[in-house]
């Protein structure tokens, strides 16, 4: 099951279940600001790509709750180009 991380790593952004990102397959998350102007749409962890995070239907946040661990890198990620 996704974590459902809390924030961009990049920017330190809130990132809401329902809000829009982008995670690689260790579900690295970002948000679509960092993923296309400083990522190009590469996981700066891994090298992999960034897909769409899907979204967790409302009904289902209470049993299966998004996680609260925020992961952030304090120099920000670089940047692609």
């Amino acid at each position: 099951m996704l974590e459902l991380r809390p924030n961009c790593e990049c920017c330190d952004r809130d990132l809401p279940p329902g809000a829009p990102a982008l995670i690689c397959t260790f579900e690295c998350t970002f948000c679509p600001d960092c993923a296309r102007d400083r990522l190009a749409g590469v996981c700066p962890n891994c090298g992999g790509n960034l897909s769409p995070r899907p979204i967790r239907p409302a009904r289902l946040l209470a049993k299966y709750p998004p996680s609260r661990q925020r992961i952030h890198k304090p120099g920000g990620c670089p940047s692609a180009a």
